[in-house]
């Protein structure tokens, strides 16, 4: 049994078809009929039942599918993790970010990258349904910046800096650095509390701290979308000092008695070396700043 037959199989066992197959693996339908015969007689189990027409899949062979998809996912990532650790600083690697730093750090650190490993290709991902963590784990990304430190044996963080969280206001509007009373008056386009995200439990203890339950009227997690809404005076946020970088005009920023962190992450044990050559670099760079 070969991996190739197996994938021949996962491909079959969804078309249903063997001409449609085996023009999707690129073999003859012969081949292709030989090498799920092949499979079949090795395993001793009968995967389709199959007559002139149709080909259907038997219940061992439905079995095998939803078993072998999640794993020849797995295989398939490692070996791509391999070919990263061997391609070397001509490789690529995929970095995952929270947007907040998309205005400032993360294009002034990709210029970094980019003069000191000039080969190197960068993929980057702003994830929303799936987290840093998952993604390190499952070897989707190899780095991952984020809001908090990643608390998992088989990951690493360290945090790069700390800065403020910010009420967002239009620039004409009442609040100044020396005074915010009345915030549970105002409209506030924020993170929905009742999520899970680190932002969102960030924003709740900061209103329970100030015995404030906003009146939100927008619940967003897009920081640019968030700023553009502000800035028509919609209502107002909290959002990262950072998001100030992407200069809307017609909003001031108004530091608040609270930080956050930016966290680099990667997965423990990392054998990349052009991986841990860019987690040094992110450390240099912060400490030029």
């Amino acid at each position: 049994m070969t991996i190739q037959q197996i994938k021949y199989f996962l491909v079959l066992a969804k078309e249903l078809h063997f001409w449609n197959t085996s023009e999707k693996v690129y073999i003859s339908q012969s081949s292709l009929s030989r090498q799920i015969q092949a499979l079949e007689q090795e395993l001793q189990i009968q995967l389709f039942e199959r007559d002139k027409r149709n080909v259907k899949l038997t219940n061992a062979g439905k079995f095998l599918q939803e078993q072998w998809e999640e794993k020849i996912k797995e295989f398939d990532q490692i070996i791509r993790q391999a070919q990263r650790i061997d391609e070397g600083k001509a490789g690529t690697i995929s970095i995952t970010y929270p947007g907040s730093i998309a205005y400032e750090f993360l294009p002034n650190f990709l210029k970094v990258l980019g003069y000191s490993l000039p080969d190197l290709k960068i993929e980057l991902t702003e994830p929303t349904d799936e987290n840093h963590e998952k993604l390190l784990l499952d070897f989707k990304t190899d780095i991952a910046f984020s809001r908090d430190k990643i608390k998992n044996a088989n990951i690493d963080s360290k945090v790069l800096y700390y800065e403020p969280i910010c009420l967002v206001v239009p620039q004409n509007h009442r609040f100044s650095n020396d005074s915010i009373d009345g915030l549970e008056n105002e409209k506030f386009i924020i993170s929905g509390l009742h999520q899970t995200t680190f932002f969102a439990s960030v924003l709740s203890s900061w209103f329970l701290k100030k015995g404030i339950e906003p009146n939100t009227i927008i619940e967003s997690d897009f920081g640019g979308m968030i700023i553009s809404l502000v800035s028509k005076g919609i209502g107002i946020s909290i959002l990262p000092l950072s998001f100030k970088s992407a200069q809307v005009k017609n909003v001031k920023f108004i530091e608040l008695d609270q930080k956050i962190g930016l966290y680099i992450n990667w997965r423990k044990k990392e054998m990349n070396n052009t991986v841990l050559k860019v987690i040094e670099l992110a450390e240099n760079f912060v400490k030029e700043r």
